[in-house]
């Protein structure tokens, strides 16, 4: 009684605002509703659609080829518009932190199932070289959000290289980035997305017209992930493969992680990170100025063709519940001194490439199909145009 007549002493004007307030209330509650509706329903068919089993051997869509071309010419675009004055760059992982010497060492006790390819012989230890870098095609500030980078090179590996080109080369490398899948499942997303970030449309690559059904979401999260705020140091980051790789005859990921135990004890002194080269910093303050080495695991995480572990999708996050990785060698980085014009020199002109390697680790799946063709054309064409500096 005392409520009603309170409400009707109310000025219209005030009534008005208290409606309004209920039915935006009423509104907002509603489209909740909607949104963890939608939510759950997209969440079911991501699950109903992304659920094994998948296949083990490699699927070639129609037109790869054809598509794999028009990367190159956007990745050579890539290479002119971001060269320096003295230089050409590499169309991805510019800017390196430093090559360092490596010893990789396959695990003395190794299970007989996991003795594949350059991993056959328990005990054995393999010198290599190490590139750590940024991911980005410029060389910016290490404090920008980025991608993080590692390529590691075994030297005087024996056995016939996967390029029949490339047959004096005796390398096996891994390459691998600081985030466990990729912003694009297959070469023909990529083609889209490059092309469209190379024009300067970075909304374009994840959204390229207008219907929805073409709207990449994940991906773009995926994107956003990837580009993750610096590490103290390079050597205090997980890398990742993202695609997959033979190993023997089963198919398997790679992941190379810091292993702080197997090294003396270390606390990195904290670096100014506003310097535009930290990263090179922390590096070099490790290894060479306060001689302490860095320690790391090589592991593996192979394919349950029975879970949802797809070849050709790198967008795709091998789950550990379906898969654990396993260790098969431990990396030792010694204190060393690796920061000289000489060594830099050598380092940008390194090449690093997944088939660079023997056949027990052949890449396998679209992105690698790809990067076979774009790497050895994007390299040939930054030699060419460096040597003519």
């Amino acid at each position: 009684m005392i409520m009603t007549t309170f409400k009707k002493d109310l000025p219209l004007f005030a009534r008005f605002w208290l409606w309004l307030g209920r039915l935006l209330g009423k509104t907002l509650l509603v489209l909740l509703c909607i949104g963890l509706l939608g939510w759950a329903l997209a969440t079911a068919w991501f699950a109903w659609q992304h659920r094994g089993p998948v296949s083990a051997l490699e699927q070639i869509p129609d037109g790869e080829a054809a598509m794999t071309q028009d990367v190159i010419q956007t990745a050579v675009r890539i290479v002119d518009q971001h060269r320096e004055s003295t230089r050409y760059l590499r169309d991805a992982h510019a800017k390196a932190h430093g090559c360092v010497k490596a010893e990789v060492q396959v695990l003395p006790d190794l299970a007989t199932e996991l003795r594949q390819g350059v991993f056959s012989e328990p005990g054995k230890t393999w010198q290599a070289t190490m590139r750590l870098s940024n991911g980005n095609a410029y060389p910016q500030f290490d404090s920008i959000r980025d991608a993080r980078g590692m390529a590691i090179k075994l030297l005087d590996v024996p056995g016939k290289q996967l390029l029949s080109d490339q047959q004096r080369r005796g390398e096996q490398d891994f390459v691998m980035f600081s985030h466990p899948n990729f912003f694009v499942s297959d070469v023909a997303e990529y083609r889209q997305n490059v092309a469209a970030q190379a024009d300067g449309k970075k909304v374009m690559a994840f959204f390229p017209g207008w219907d929805p059904r073409t709207w990449q979401v994940r991906h773009l999260f995926i994107a956003l992930a990837t580009l993750s705020p610096p590490p103290p140091s390079p050597t205090q980051t997980t890398y990742f493969s993202v695609s997959p790789y033979k190993f023997g005859e089963a198919n398997a990921k790679f992941r190379v992680m810091p292993d702080p135990a197997n090294c003396p004890t270390y606390a990195l002194p904290a670096q100014n990170q506003k310097l535009p080269n930290f990263l090179r910093n922390a590096l070099n303050q490790q290894l060479s100025t306060d001689r302490v080495p860095a320690c790391f695991v090589l592991q593996i995480q192979r394919q349950d063709a029975g879970k949802y572990m797809p070849i050709e999708d790198t967008s795709v996050e091998w789950k550990e519940s379906d898969a654990p990785f396993q260790t098969v060698a431990r990396i030792n980085v010694p204190a060393q001194d690796f920061d000289t014009p000489a060594l830099n020199l050598q380092c940008d002109n390194q090449s690093f490439n997944p088939w660079f390697g023997v056949e027990a680790h052949r890449p396998i799946g679209g992105i690698n199909r790809l990067r076979k063709a774009v790497y050895e054309a994007v390299s040939d064409y930054r030699h060419s145009r460096n040597a003519e500096q």
